[in-house]
């Protein structure tokens, strides 16, 4: 019954995650304005902020070795959960689910990025609820659709915890497309960088707001200048994308 429950929310949250999920972390970021102190402390604040962008940075990263290695065609197929083929080496032989692992990471990061305790436990707690939700849909549909192939699978490699120790195995005999991974994965890396910076906008603003003259103007041309520098590249990549001025990698 319990599980029935999940499927049918993982189903609904598959559907309509493209939609919903920046809605969603918009609407908790606006829950409270970020704090610009940590326990009253800047030295505090700049560590958390650094801890972070280290967690989007390795949520990329983790992404990026899964794209690198083997791409997966996401989105499934009419917005349902699909797949052709049971998808099991590159870095799917470490983990059964890397890219949620490497989305979960990205998105401790932006809400420890925010830093109010609040938005960071129902931020962190939400969607962690919602990835699980979507596993368990996926899995119920992998399960039916290759049997024994995928419990055995589900046996030898974890579902969220990477089991380092099998990578060398996992990609004996592969070679990583860094150029695939910024033709296929750039709209997640722009996005993720923009939602960091327009934390750390939305706080400096905040906090100029009520104290004018706390000299946080400067930070905020950068910090605009940062969002506009992503957007440009993320767009004219977009473009090129498009109009086939650069190939699509082979997946």
């Amino acid at each position: 019954m319990q599980n029935s429950f999940m499927v049918r929310i993982g189903t609904f949250f598959f559907k309509f995650r493209d939609g919903l999920f920046p809605l969603i972390l918009v609407a908790l970021a606006l829950v409270a304005v970020p704090p610009s102190k940590v326990f009253e402390s800047e030295q505090l604040e700049v560590l958390k902020d650094i801890v972070a962008v280290a967690l989007v940075v390795a949520g990329l990263a983790f992404r990026g070795l899964v794209i690198g290695y083997v791409y997966i065609k996401r989105g499934g197929l009419n917005k349902k959960v699909y797949a052709e083929d049971l998808v099991t080496d590159g870095i799917f032989g470490i983990c059964r689910n890397p890219l949620y692992v490497g989305n979960m990471l990205i998105y401790v990061g932006v809400f420890l990025m925010h830093g109010d305790p609040l938005v960071m436990m129902l931020g962190i707690g939400l969607f962690a609820f919602i990835y699980q939700a979507i596993i368990l849909t996926e899995e119920n549909y992998l399960r039916d659709k290759f049997g024994a192939g995928y419990e055995a699978y589900c046996r030898d490699v974890p579902r969220w915890v990477p089991r380092f120790s099998l990578f060398s195995k996992a990609v004996d005999g592969m070679s990583f497309n860094f150029r695939k991974v910024i033709i296929k994965d750039y709209s997640t890396i722009a996005t993720s960088l923009i939602a960091v910076i327009l934390v750390e906008f939305y706080e400096e603003v905040a906090e100029m707001a009520v104290l004018p003259n706390t000299g946080n103007l400067p930070h905020i041309i950068v910090l605009g200048g940062l969002l506009l520098s992503v957007g440009l590249v993320a767009g004219a990549i977009r473009i090129a994308k498009k109009r086939k001025w650069i190939a699509d990698p082979a997946v």
